[in-house]
């Protein structure tokens, strides 16, 4: 055998290398849960790039403000065969003439004046680029309160694994009483087995009880953007905050949604829209330049007793002044202004749509609030009688006053009202979350 000393050393060292078998879960927050969200959340990762593409396309160049460069070469090569007929003389013919042409040119266009596009082009695309913050803003404040309703889904689910586990180790006592008095004689056969049933029972009830754990955490780590199997065991309790108060004439109140503010930037683009398509109809002037090179070289050519070559070279500036006047194409002038026109008209019916779902949501969840903090006094207070009952009955089954169907009965009873009373908990903190999302103060308590 091995001495005690060694014994221990050999559990000390496969505790250090086994530290998930050894030692307790990690201890996740909500503050923690929304800080991992925002770092590793794969919907508001994408919002954060689609928003970069949105902040880089916000540039002079890409409004039309600078002028465009471009470098051009080219070299050309061509072999003929040439027959040239002279009026009373032979026809001369060369057979094989190569000749070989290089350009390269700079090319420079400047666009001086268009309308005022250019600078309409430059207000839509930092109108795009709020856009996208927005969108990326609504994207965090949706992620954040599904993060804390899952989080909150988990503390429930772990709630009711207690709550199941006190109504075990009361079974686990019956069963015990049950085993003793039969020993005795004073309780029949029948009575153990049915004790061992009604055990088994909430057994079963454990296990699918650990099954809508495991599956709660899956939930809320995928929210978090980690490996679905990481366990971990929730470190806050529900708790909700009863002081909210919100008046659904104050339209302030959802004026701060994302969302609704986003709609509005959507009718400041098409707003941009319709004066461009305006402005296509003003004459646009610009700026032309180009430097170029041209050299073409042809191979020696002999016609009888004369030899000639032919090479030519050009290098030189080209500038001039560009006026382009719009006259008629087809009425696509007008197409745009009304199409533009009928966007901007529907954003605005968008806008008052967007207002009234939210002012609908935010009254539902202000009902379902109100009615859950009454919901949850009425419970709280059910819970209390409920346990008390149980207590009760236990002694008095104790002391053989009391049957096993009674005692179960009551049993049963504080499990029903401990679980509605976790029930209605949970729901009072989503309806407090969903008024804090719809009115868009989540992010005021959640880290960034």
């Amino acid at each position: 055998m091995f001495p005690i000393r060694t014994t221990v050393l050999l559990l000390a060292v496969a505790a250090l290398l086994l530290p998930g078998k050894a030692f307790s879960q990690e201890k996740l927050t909500l503050q923690e849960a929304i800080q991992i969200g925002l770092e590793k959340n794969y919907d508001i990762r994408i919002a954060d790039k689609q928003d970069d593409i949105a902040a880089n396309n916000v540039t002079l160049g890409n409004a039309g403000f600078l002028p465009t460069a471009d470098g051009r070469i080219s070299r050309d090569f061509t072999n003929n065969n040439i027959r040239n007929q002279f009026e009373n003389n032979p026809p001369r013919e060369v057979n094989g003439s190569k000749t070989n042409v290089t350009n390269a040119s700079v090319l420079l266009n400047w666009t001086v004046f268009d309308g005022g596009r250019m600078f309409i082009e430059y207000n839509r695309l930092q109108a795009l680029e709020k856009s996208g913050k927005l969108f990326t803003k609504a994207t965090i404040e949706n992620t954040v309160a599904d993060i804390s309703d899952a989080y909150y889904q988990v503390v429930r689910q772990a709630r009711k694994i207690k709550a199941i586990e006190d109504a075990i180790a009361i079974s686990e006592q019956r069963v015990n009483m049950t085993q003793e008095q039969y020993n005795v004689g004073v309780s029949p056969k029948v009575e153990i087995l049915r004790a061992q049933v009604d055990y088994n029972a909430d057994k079963s009830d454990l296990l699918r009880q650990q099954e809508s754990l495991r599956n709660a955490k899956i939930d809320l780590n995928q929210l978090l953007g980690r490996d679905p199997n990481i366990n971990f065991t929730p470190a806050d309790s529900i708790i909700v905050d009863k002081t909210l108060n919100v008046t659904l004439e104050d339209a302030a109140l959802i004026s701060n949604n994302p969302s609704l503010q986003r709609i509005q930037v959507e009718r400041d683009i098409a707003i941009y829209d319709l004066r461009q398509a305006r402005a296509q109809r003003l004459p646009v002037i610009g700026l032309a330049g180009s430097y170029g090179y041209n050299r073409s070289l042809q191979d020696p050519v002999i016609f009888g007793n004369t030899v000639g070559t032919n090479e030519s070279k050009r290098v030189g500036f080209n500038y001039g002044v560009v006026l382009s006047v719009p006259l008629f194409n087809g009425f696509n002038i007008n197409r745009q202004v009304q199409n533009s026109r009928i966007t901007i008209e529907t954003t605005t019916l968008a806008f008052q749509q967007e207002q009234n779902r939210l002012e609908s949501e935010l009254a539902r969840a202000y009902s379902q609030y109100v009615n859950r903090l009454e919901l949850l006094e009425l419970e709280e207070t059910n819970m209390i009688l409920a346990q008390q009952n149980a207590e009760i009955a236990l002694e008095r089954y104790r002391l053989g006053l009391l049957t096993a169907i009674e005692l179960r009965e009551a049993q049963r009873n504080q499990l029903v009202a401990e679980n509605r009373l976790i029930d209605i908990r949970y729901e009072a903190k989503a309806a407090e979350t969903e008024i804090k999302r719809l009115s868009s103060s989540l992010l005021q308590e959640s880290p960034l």
